[in-house]
């Protein structure tokens, strides 16, 4: 039997952030991970979604400066060549993260972990390869198995027209037509990625808005923005069934309508990996859900953490990534507090971006909160201007004097996302902006405007 100080089941960009540390500290780490080696992350989601959402870019810029009739052209994007740069992309950055981490000491193991109790003082984990059972032990191990695509009853991808977003990912062609289910990030990027290539694209959301976890003012900026780009969405119907019938994707929605495209999309959400995984041997419990509960240290059990989407605090890489080098700092002896993730950034990305860090607006009015918006429009900046795209806000969250949430929407504003993060961690209000020099021109620019600007009631 291998025995390791720390085994950590997952090899995204949490397990692989809490590796990386807990072997420069040196522990001896093992490494689990029964598909490839960073995660969904890396291999079929943020990172091929993005690929493919710049290859498309230049041509929504050119359109930009066609509107304005200063630039004419036309852009074509091979989408095999595009699909066989995204493969060898993913593929060799995987490579390049199992070899950074073995170069580091870490032991490497191709297998999905199950937890098989304890004994001895120590966690016991079966590891099912493909060559077999191997059994490994650990004084503390680190649960990190992430997510998978969610599907509910009538909506379950059958790989044959109705899809998961790994299944899209890799289609050999651009479909004629798209339905997709679910319009946050997963449906609005992938929906702008094949509107651009060519598809007619329809994306359905049972929520009142599109974006269903922003607030309604942005959520409305960005549906006329899908109007405009020529995508429809309909809101507030429930989605009954999705099939395959007669060569086409078939959505039958709850107020009777019935919608028919080449392919369609099941975008629903993300379900946690536990199946399976027998962490209730190890003293773990599971939520409603299926997800992992944990304590304010992130800790699941004795001697067992679980970190990233597995737990369902967050699910985003970088949260995962975040938490992963928590755990490792407080296996090594260098964290004593509880975990504080501080204002989480997020982003949905294309043509059209949303940025937000920190809480939203309905959020603090369902918490009883007094809350305010100050907002400028980016019409007011050079750089928008510059790239013919000056549609969207930045908006800052007040919860009384203080900064909650500061958001956006329009071109570009993804890379918003830290300055805002920076500035809210640094209370840097109105009063205290004197101290940060904002380089200009710059989008930067646009977030300490959107703090000074007045500020108004929020009721509803």
């Amino acid at each position: 039997m291998q025995t390791f100080d720390v085994l950590i089941l997952g090899g995204g960009p949490g397990g692989t952030s809490a590796a990386r540390l807990l072997a420069k500290g040196g522990k001896k780490v093992a490494l689990a991970e029964d598909t490839h080696w960073g995660g969904t992350c890396l291999n079929c989601g943020c990172i091929p979604t993005k690929l493919l959402l710049g290859a498309v870019a230049p041509g929504a810029l050119l359109a930009a400066q066609q509107r304005l009739r200063v630039a004419k052209g036309e852009i074509a994007v091979d989408y095999t060549a595009l699909q066989t740069r995204v493969a060898r992309f993913t593929k060799g950055s995987s490579q390049a993260l199992a070899k950074e981490l073995t170069g580091l000491g870490v032991t490497l193991l191709e297998g999905r972990g199950v937890c098989a109790g304890t004994a001895e003082g120590l966690h016991r984990v079966r590891l099912e390869g493909k060559d077999g059972v191997t059994e490994l032990a650990a004084a503390q191990v680190v649960l990190a198995c992430g997510t998978s695509s969610a599907a509910f009853p009538g909506l379950t991808p059958d790989n044959d027209c109705v899809l998961d977003s790994t299944a899209l990912l890799r289609i050999a062609a651009v479909p004629e037509s798209l339905l997709i289910v679910g319009a946050g990030a997963i449906g609005l990027e992938m929906g702008d990625f094949f509107r651009a290539m060519g598809s007619k694209v329809t994306i359905v959301e049972a929520a009142p808005h599109i974006a269903p976890t922003e607030d309604a003012d942005i959520a409305k900026e960005m549906d006329r923005v899908q109007s405009k780009a020529g995508r429809t969405c309909i809101t507030g119907v429930m989605a009954k069934s999705l099939v395959t019938k007669d060569g086409q994707a078939e959505l039958t929605l709850g107020d009777g309508r019935v919608l028919t495209a080449s392919k369609a999309l099941v975008a629903v959400g993300r379900t946690p990996n536990t199946a399976g995984l027998d962490c209730e041997k190890a003293g773990c419990t599971l939520k409603r859900r299926g997800f992992v509960d944990v304590n304010d240290h992130l800790e699941a059990a004795e001697g067992v953490y679980a970190i990233g989407d597995v737990n369902g605090l967050t699910l985003l890489a970088h949260a995962a990534d975040h938490q992963g080098a928590y755990v490792a700092r407080r296996i090594l002896g260098h964290e004593k507090g509880v975990y504080v993730p501080g204002p989480v950034p997020s982003c949905i990305y294309g043509s059209t971006e949303i940025m937000r860090v920190g809480q939203t607006a309905k959020g603090l009015l369902a918490a009883g909160k007094s809350v305010s918006v100050s907002q400028v429009p980016l019409t007011l900046n050079p750089i928008a201007q510059a790239a013919g795209a000056s549609g969207g806000f930045v908006k800052v969250v007040w919860d009384g004097d203080a900064i909650a949430g500061i958001a956006a929407i329009g071109h570009g504003v993804s890379h918003l996302v830290t300055v805002a993060q920076l500035l809210m961690v640094g209370g840097y209000t109105p009063e205290r902006l004197h101290e940060v020099m904002i380089g200009h021109p710059t989008l930067d620019e646009i977030v300490p405007a959107a703090i000074r600007a007045p500020r108004v009631a929020v009721t509803e």
